[in-house]
């Protein structure tokens, strides 16, 4: 679809063609302007992105009746999240990619710090949020990517093992019946097959150590024909460059003969750490990414052609060969992160890192996405509303991509941000604190 130039009309005319295309999902009609109401006010400044305080910015003079439109919209309506995500996406891919092409599909997950136990899939888990092991929730996600800007299009609660396995808790969360315990790694895969069934163009598959470290992942991507550089720990063993498992046994005068590889207790694999030690400083080579707030990035990296060692003894051939890339940087005693990837032989060492390093794009994704749009801030404890609630802070996201497309600046030069967007609202009563607000003079 032909995107009208940013001459012909203000950021505000924008947001409402934009928004008139990705509401026709909203399931009914009465559902599409509250849906339109809640993509503007996660667009509005407010401290608190909850009900209460967007509808009395919205409506400040029909505060009661616009939050029970809100509400019901996002955690009631039974609108298809997929279809508003696939209806984003669509909006915001071309011009995502009028100058840049995709170039990676990113995994990764997102925590939310909650109290209690009654929020859906809250549990106590690794939060990236606060660093640690907390009471949260968590999602995992899948964002396209190009050199420059990304979108998340897939996205999903993870939901614990002890909340799939209780059937109270799931029925007053609102948990759909065909929704079972995944692994997140498993809950990855799922959105990337939906993706390659919706023909969305393919990139690099790029996720940390806490899904690059699991075998299976890294041999489904494989199987679905997906080129990845993924994150692995320090402990993962490998077959060092030229080695393998040896071949099976000799024959025997009678039985089977032996079919599956065996072991040489004189080489064996070795962890990542111990090969990277291996190398002297000759072997590493200084290479830089891109441009950051302190200037260049660049840092000493080494990549080296190795084969996984996860069960091969009860495997007929050995795994194929793959990178392994490593970041050992100048005043480390050590190696600080490594990479294991399927990408070709004949790929550079800069290509190698510039697409290892790209998983940062994702942490500006959910830095504006919390901060700005006010994705943790939904209060319900539903499976529908904590879904509702995301996807549109993701279609209010898009838009904000969609302005930096229309404005982006020459190759080479820093992202420039968003053109300001200014609605017409009402004004807000002068002495109305809706629920949830901070109080006068900054108190708590």
């Amino acid at each position: 679809m032909k995107r009208r130039s940013p001459r012909l009309a203000t950021p505000a005319a924008r947001l409402e063609t934009y928004l008139n295309h990705v509401s026709r999902y909203a399931g009914h009609a009465d559902r599409i302007l509250p849906m339109q109401s809640y993509a503007k006010g996660l667009l509005l400044p407010l401290e608190r992105k909850s009900i209460e305080p967007m509808a009395a910015r919205l409506a400040p003079g029909n505060v009661r009746q616009t939050h029970q439109s809100l509400h019901h919209v996002v955690a009631d309506a039974a609108w298809s999240d997929a279809a508003l995500l696939g209806a984003v996406r669509d909006e915001v891919l071309p011009e995502l990619t009028r100058r840049y092409p995709v170039i990676a599909w990113i995994v990764d997950d997102t925590g939310f710090p909650k109290k209690g136990r009654h929020s859906v899939g809250v549990a106590r888990q690794y939060c990236g949020q606060v660093g640690k092991q907390d009471n949260c929730q968590v999602a995992v996600s899948v964002s396209l990517a190009t050199a420059h800007d990304s979108l998340p299009v897939k996205y999903q609660l993870y939901l614990p093992e002890s909340w799939a396995n209780d059937g109270e808790r799931r029925k007053k969360a609102g948990v759909p019946a065909e929704v079972c315990f995944q692994t997140k790694p498993e809950i990855a895969l799922s959105q990337l097959r939906a993706l390659l069934d919706e023909g969305v163009p393919r990139g690099v598959v790029l996720a940390d150590a806490a899904y690059g470290n699991d075998h299976g992942f890294r041999s489904h991507l494989g199987a679905l024909g997906l080129e990845y550089v993924v994150g692995i720990q320090s402990s993962t063993t490998l077959w060092p460059p030229g080695q393998a498992p040896q071949s099976p046994a000799p024959r025997k005068a009678t039985g089977r003969p032996p079919r599956l590889l065996r072991r040489d207790e004189r080489h064996p694999p070795l962890p990542a750490k111990e090969l990277a030690l291996c190398l002297t400083g000759s072997d590493l080579r200084t290479v830089s990414w891109r441009e950051g707030t302190r200037g260049t990035m660049r840092s000493r990296f080494a990549a080296l052609r190795v084969r996984a060692a996860h069960r091969d003894s009860w495997r007929r051939e050995p795994h194929p060969e793959q990178w392994l890339l490593l970041e050992w940087p100048q005043h480390e005693p050590e190696p600080t992160k490594y990479w294991l990837s399927n990408l070709p032989a004949s790929v550079s060492l800069r290509q190698l890192v510039r697409l290892a390093k790209q998983r940062w794009i994702i942490e500006r994704d959910y830095e504006k996405l919390k901060q700005e749009l006010g994705l943790g801030h939904f209060e319900g404890r539903g499976w529908r509303g904590f879904h509702h609630h995301a996807s549109l802070c993701i279609a209010a996201y898009g838009f904000l991509v969609l302005e930096r497309c229309l404005f982006s600046p020459p190759a080479g030069s820093p992202p420039r941000p968003a053109v300001g967007l200014r609605l017409r609202l009402p004004r807000p009563e002068p002495r109305y604190t809706p629920r949830g607000a901070a109080r006068a003079h900054g108190t708590p």
